[in-house]
């Protein structure tokens, strides 16, 4: 039987994943991929929470629904991000952008 306690782990182990896939990754792209595993992670738990104390409320639902949106928006804006870093420098190495420098 699967109980909120298997779900509240799963969750943290997709938060530490993509914790560890942002703070160690070089890679523009593989950034964007971890984020939205740490999106994933809090949808897990809005989830399960939703189901186990508050059976039979949607709130938890419109929780997921809302940052679906919000990781959506994310995506898009952070894509043409990495597409504009890769034509201006040719590469998606974070360490080789120096964009902002003065």
């Amino acid at each position: 039987m699967v109980t909120l306690y298997h779900y509240l782990v799963l969750s943290a182990l997709l938060f530490g994943i993509g914790l560890y896939g942002v703070l160690t990754r070089r890679n523009a792209l593989l950034i964007l991929i971890s984020i939205e595993l740490l999106f994933n992670a809090a949808n897990v738990n809005f989830v399960a929470l939703n189901r186990y104390l508050y059976p039979g409320q949607p709130l938890g639902q419109a929780a997921v629904l809302f940052v679906i949106a919000v990781a959506a928006a994310e995506a898009v804006v952070g894509l043409a991000l990495v597409l504009a870093l890769y034509r201006t420098f040719r590469t998606l190495q974070i360490e080789k952008i120096d964009l902002l420098k003065g």
